[in-house]
């Protein structure tokens, strides 16, 4: 069996089971990778409604040519940003989104990033970079920390977009919102990558729309949004009643979901255009309308055309016989001072409007992108790293190609270019350098066409310039014969011998491209006559005249000898601007896929699909993802990576556990020392306050104790006199002095004594029969009481038997006869039982001191 054989047959096994083609949500899966297993895995996830597909280091997105609310939805963009690994889930384009996300956020020095959204006109290129914008706007800007500045950040990025749309992109045949110009967005962030701003470089405009549309194509979207969404007040205001027509609006009856003014004003509104501005804005884009209906009468070869009345272009705001003269005259200078003026033919008087429309219209654009960037663009210093989002207008090939569709078809070139030399050449390389026994995988390299066109001195580009920078009329034979004089032995180049109109044909990455010569090299010179600019300079709307303001009518002198700057040297120099910008960040490929020519829902035509396929390098991307992953048998390789990961990850786990045991331990006993020695010291002073409160405890009581044996001494020493003096007088009186200090003669005096200052332990060791009221409160200070004094408890009334003789001269110590009332207060001190000595009535300490002193 040859290897051709063994290749089908392997084809025919897998293409078997049809139904889980679908479930290969990774081509580099696919086995064996030929262009008919991709493309009938493609088919078959895109019958599946699946849309985005891995291929390698690139996403393939199906446009499905209808609205999938679900899969952009706020809960998608969080699900795919709070995932620990966003590529566990199904593809998608929030997964390269979050991707370019995290690089910047999980790098010690982040890198710039950039996500390229290519793919060919009608593929879905400005709707993925509409999501990009949308999940970047969402995610990075979920801070309360300036909540009100960040949400104006975020809204002003989203609504750019619909203005830019407005402006800049139209319905073509191969795509109903078609850009017609080129934009990198560059969404800023701050060290916490967070947004804070946002830029837009924008690139060609083709301005030339305004002034001539293909047929079955239409003009700019901003003139039928006018058109349908005006209101009766501003139809009269721009001169644009319902019944009359425009020449440069076709295709007028045809709606489109673009077809939205109210949304335009609103985020025109929300980027700060003030009302008045866009006012003018309206009113300058109904005056470039106005222009396209101005027509001219056919006059002598000696004498200017003439306007028609009904075409009078008003809304300029210009002398109407200034505006006539600048288009039906031409000035001519010879040397510095002669002006000479030349009446312009029919056809150039049509040229000169035409110019003086797309110029207006350019000018314009150019205000609104400052404008835009004015609005959201952030300082310097407040952002340090972005991401930028490459949204290029596709590869373009009508039954009419001229300069425009040249520039885009090389600024696809040039990034084609990029996406080869990053991975497919690159990567290759890499693993050579590795010592890896590799067989190249053989991709189309697009440089041979890239030296065709950009060449220096024999390109395409180069001698259009030349042949622009000549001081002579325009001739597209006599430019054909030079090319194939100077390019004819390039294989990238050819000409149909056989078409009458001066062309050639350029082999592009994507298909063979025929360019018409004729007018080719007018729309390089892209002239504008000095005129023209001076008569918009004296305008009456303000926006119209500052558009111009810093034009000046050049060519006094100076312009014959400063460099002509051509449409292409402009747009080259931009893009090499653009390539180096892309080759200082980290590329994030999106390839959109067109499934089919006419725009239609859910439609799979598979030679479409294999074209684009094999133009963008998908099936070599494939080839050496799918190729890297046979060689190191990918699988095993991912086991072995995961266990070691594991085992590391095990043994970091175990020394950084052990570290923390170690550490709790060591925390632990020296808490454990530090509560010791407090509780210890705490302790020490405690006693030491102890010993010197009992310490003053003791004192005093010594004191007090020594006072009271020398008064009771002096007291019995005088209660001895007083009994003899009353021996012999029957009743003495009564010494106050001697009964305020409490010694007095029990059996002669009858009533009862109020007692002052006795020791309450004292006076009622010894005393009589006596009734004590107590004036103690509640039961427990009553039975306290009750137990210090060691009196029985009795209901009623409290007894205490005298154990001293019945009559005679009581000491210190006898009771006297009569009631005593006893008032009670519970010691201040804790420790009030620490006693200074023993005593036989068992109430001790200072509890002791305080019943004998109230």
């Amino acid at each position: 069996m040859s290897l051709n054989d063994s290749l089908e047959g392997d084809v025919r096994d897998f293409l078997v089971n049809e139904a889980e083609l679908h479930t290969y949500d990774d081509l580099t899966k696919v086995n064996p990778v030929t262009p008919t297993t991709v493309l009938k895995c493609l088919q078959a996830r895109y019958s599946a409604r699946v849309f985005y597909t891995h291929a390698g280091c690139t996403l393939v997105a199906l446009n499905p040519f209808q609205p999938i609310p679900h899969l952009y939805s706020l809960d998608v963009m969080r699900e795919y940003h709070s995932a620990p690994q966003p590529q566990d889930f199904k593809p998608h384009i929030f997964i390269v989104a979050e991707e370019a996300y995290r690089n910047v956020q999980g790098q010690v020095e982040p890198v710039d990033q950039s996500l390229v959204v290519s793919g060919e006109s009608g593929a879905g290129k400005t709707w993925t970079s509409r999501c990009l914008m949308k999940y970047y706007a969402t995610v990075a800007a979920s801070s309360h920390k300036c909540q009100d500045t960040v949400e104006r950040i975020e809204r002003r990025v989203l609504d750019s977009n619909p203005v830019m749309e407005a402006f800049g992109n139209a319905c073509t045949l191969r795509n109903n919102n078609s850009s017609r110009f080129g934009k990198y967005i560059q969404l800023q962030l701050n060290s916490s990558q967070l947004l804070v701003g946002a830029s837009v470089q924008t690139y060609l405009l083709e301005k030339t729309r305004v002034a001539f549309q293909a047929p079955n194509e239409r003009n700019f979207h901003i003139f039928y949004q006018m058109m349908k969404g005006a209101t009766e007040k501003q139809r009269q205001e721009w001169e644009m009643p319902y019944n009359q027509k425009f020449s440069w609006l076709p295709n007028a009856d045809k709606t489109l979901e673009e077809d939205r003014l109210q949304e335009t004003a609103e985020a025109m509104i929300s980027l700060g255009i003030d009302t008045d501005k866009r006012t003018q804005i309206f009113r300058v884009l109904a005056s470039i309308l106005q222009l396209g209906n101005v027509n001219f009468s056919l006059a002598s070869e000696s004498q200017p055309c003439d306007l028609d009345e009904e075409s009078k272009a008003t809304l300029l705001q210009v002398p109407v016989d200034e505006l006539q003269d600048c288009l039906t005259v031409r000035t001519l200078r010879a040397g510095k001072q002669n002006v000479l003026l030349k009446p312009c033919s029919q056809s150039e008087c049509v040229i000169r409007r035409d110019c003086l429309a797309k110029v207006i219209y350019a000018q314009l654009f150019e205000w609104l992108v400052t404008f835009i960037n004015n609005s959201m663009c952030s300082d310097n210093s407040k952002w340090c790293n972005f991401i930028g989002l490459l949204d290029v207008y596709g590869f373009e090939c009508f039954l009419l190609n001229n300069l425009e569709q040249l520039c885009i078809n090389y600024a696809n070139e040039k990034l084609q270019q990029h996406f080869v030399a990053h991975y497919l050449k690159a990567q290759q390389e890499e693993y050579v350098a590795e010592g890896l026994e590799w067989s190249f995988v053989r991709y189309q390299d697009n440089q041979s066409c890239l030296d065709l066109i950009e060449g220096s001195p024999t390109g395409i580009l180069s001698l259009l310039n030349e042949e622009c920078r000549l001081n002579r009329a325009s001739d597209a034979k006599q430019f054909r014969v030079r090319l194939e004089k100077e390019l004819s032995g390039n294989t990238r180049m050819s000409w149909d011998k056989f078409s009458k109109q001066p062309h050639f044909i350029v082999a592009h990455y994507a298909g063979r491209v025929s360019y018409q010569i004729e007018g080719m090299m007018e729309k390089n010179k892209d002239p504008v006559p000095p005129e023209l600019l001076s008569l918009l300079q004296k305008s009456k709307n303000p926006l119209l005249q500052s558009l111009f303001a810093a034009s000046d009518a050049e060519g006094n002198g100076s312009r014959a000898q400063s460099k002509v700057v051509t449409v292409v040297s402009k747009f080259k120099n931009s893009l090499e601007s653009l390539m180096k910008i892309l080759h200082g960040t980290t590329p994030h490929y999106t390839r959109c896929i067109k499934p089919n020519p006419d725009c239609r829902p859910l439609t799979f035509k598979k030679e479409e699909v294999i074209t684009q396929l094999e133009a963008c390098g998908i099936v070599e991307t494939i080839h050496i993802s799918a190729a890297d992953c046979c060689y190191f048998t990918l699988e095993l390789l991912e086991e072995q990576r995961d266990r070691v990961r594991s085992q590391k990850a095990f043994c970091i786990q175990c020394c950084w556990r052990r570290y923390q045991r170690r550490q709790r331990a060591i925390r632990t006993q020296s808490a454990t020392l530090i509560q010791a020695v407090v509780r210890a010291w705490l302790v020490r002073r405690e006693v030491r306050r102890w010993h010197k409160a009992a310490s003053v405890i003791q004192a005093r009581w010594r004191s007090w104790r020594a006072q009271m044996d020398a008064l009771a001494e002096a007291e019995l020493d005088n209660a001895e006199d007083l009994l003899e003096e009353e021996e012999s007088c029957s009743l003495p009186a009564l010494d106050p002095l001697l009964k305020e200090r409490g010694s007095v003669q029990l059996s002669s005096i009858p009533e009862p004594v109020a007692v002052h200052g006795w020791p309450l332990g004292l006076a009622m060791a010894s005393a009589p029969n006596i009734t004590v009221a107590l004036t103690a409160t509640g039961f427990q200070k009553v039975m306290s009481l009750m137990a210090t004094l060691k009196i029985p408890f009795r209901h009623g009334e409290y007894k205490v038997e005298t154990n001293q003789f019945d009559q005679g001269v009581a000491s210190i110590r006898a009771q006297p006869r009569g009631s005593v009332k006893l008032h009670l207060r519970r010691s201040p001190l804790r420790y009030a039982d620490m006693h200074p000595g023993q005593n036989a009535d068992g109430v001790t300490g200072f509890n002791q001191i305080l019943l004998e002193k109230t």
